[in-house]
């Protein structure tokens, strides 16, 4: 990727669980729910229903972005949606406006709406980041930055890629610096890979295999896979679920891969899931969830060195440093904590009660806060392994165990604390 983001430190609290979105498109012409909810009232219902399925957002639009999709102007959108994102509000749902059109946007929010999702970045309308800024700093809203080449084109012409993830990457790092400079606070902002949006079946697989890069712009990253033709395109040859005639079912045969899509998505890291089928998602992220949390618990244990594990413990050594991808932390600098557990054999030491039979833990304090306060990197995980190398550097010492906290890192959500931990194990040597 090109180029840095420079942007001021949020605070943030790590989500437990990915975002759900619930889509509520306020539509006659929507790919896949077009016509069922143009009503007010059926609109605002089905709202409700996603609240109260687990919606934690609930995102209404009132023109469709299908490809081939027919324009509408921002005074029907707003006859559209308005009515609709107050209502929730009113009820206390969490509520996005889906939008290309800055005045919709503004009169949205006016009417309760916290987050802006624009597909487009604010490429569309020129007075959308404008719009963003003075709802970010004023009212605290989001912005979901979605990554556009224009009106999506049904023939693929704009879907030339040579790197499609880092040329998406780059595309969208281009805009949250606009949009910061627009005056968008940092900490408001959310980046969507736009799936669907000029991109081949394979490219949008392309760029959710890479998930991890796109995070790596420093930015939450919503994943808008639901119901898209890429689904289908991968399980067309596959049997679907068969109706009778005249049968009411609100199901969609992408559904059940949508569900896939989004617990493999929070696997990958993302903070959101923008979806219709908000019950089969929050299902399929409880399996992922429970998954991970086991494949957490039965991680193969630590080795150790024989029946002995005497340790050395240092907790909560603070360094400043200028580590870090932004240019920000490059040139101001913060503060990293660190935590450090070395295995060494005591038992000549306490017998003797000689120093030099074990580790100075003052000199490796030192050491340790050298390797840290080193030159500027990327990345805590490199900090991490130069200070276990440092560590397994002292005589006698067979394990070191390295936790690198960075309490005020750029994390966009509310959150305490985030840290690396390595475990790294020297040769076997001979005891002190």
């Amino acid at each position: 990727m090109t180029g840095s983001v420079s942007r001021a430190r949020p605070r943030a609290r790590e989500r437990a669980r990915p975002t759900v979105m619930g889509v509520l498109n306020v539509t006659p012409d929507s790919f896949s729910d077009g016509g069922s909810y143009a009503a007010h009232d059926l609109a605002i219902e089905r709202g409700l229903e996603l609240v109260a399925q687990g919606a934690d957002v609930v995102d209404v639009g009132g023109e469709s972005t299908r490809p081939g999709a027919t324009p509408v102007s921002s005074s029907e959108e707003q006859a559209r949606v308005l009515p609709v994102i107050r209502a929730l509000a009113e009820a206390g749902a969490t509520v996005s406006v889906d939008t290309l059109h800055a005045d919709t946007a503004a009169a949205a929010v006016a009417a309760g709406a916290r987050w802006i999702n624009d597909v487009s970045g604010g490429l569309h309308d020129p007075a959308m980041l404008a719009v963003a800024a003075g709802a970010s700093r004023h009212r605290s809203v989001g912005f979901i930055i979605g990554h556009w080449r224009g009106i999506p084109d049904p023939a693929h012409l704009r879907s030339e890629y040579g790197d499609v993830v880092s040329e998406v990457a780059d595309a969208l790092a281009e805009r949250v610096r606009a949009a910061i400079a627009a005056g968008v606070r940092p900490e408001h902002l959310v980046l969507d890979p736009g799936l669907g949006f000029d991109k081949t079946g394979d490219q949008g697989w392309q760029l959710l295999a890479a998930l991890g890069e796109l995070n790596a712009v420093g930015f939450p990253v919503l994943v808008g896979a639901s119901r898209k033709r890429m689904l289908g395109e991968a399980i067309a040859e596959l049997a679907t679920p068969r109706r009778e005639p005249g049968e009411i079912n609100r199901s969609h045969e992408r559904d059940l891969a949508t569900a896939v899509v989004s617990a493999l998505a929070a696997d990958a890291g993302a903070w959101g899931v923008r979806v219709h089928d908000v019950v089969g998602t929050r299902q399929a992220l409880a399996v992922q969830a429970a998954w991970s949390g086991a494949r957490r618990r039965t991680a193969e244990p630590e080795r150790t060195s024989g029946p002995q594990e005497d340790r050395i413990t240092l907790t909560g050594l603070e360094v400043f440093a200028h580590h870090g991808v932004f240019d920000f932390e490059r040139e101001q600098g913060q503060r990293f904590i660190i935590d450090a557990d070395v295995q060494v054999s005591l038992a000549g030491a306490a017998a003797d009660d000689a120093l030099a039979r074990t580790v100075h833990y003052g000199e490796l304090a030192d050491a340790i806060a050298a390797a840290v306060g080193g030159d500027p990197v990327d990345l805590i995980e490199t900090v991490a392994e130069r200070a276990a190398t440092v560590a397994l550097g002292f005589a006698g010492v067979r394990r070191a165990r390295i936790t690198v906290h960075k309490p005020d890192a750029p994390i966009a959500q509310t959150f305490s604390d985030v840290s690396v931990t390595v475990v790294r194990h020297a040769a076997e040597r001979t005891p002190l």
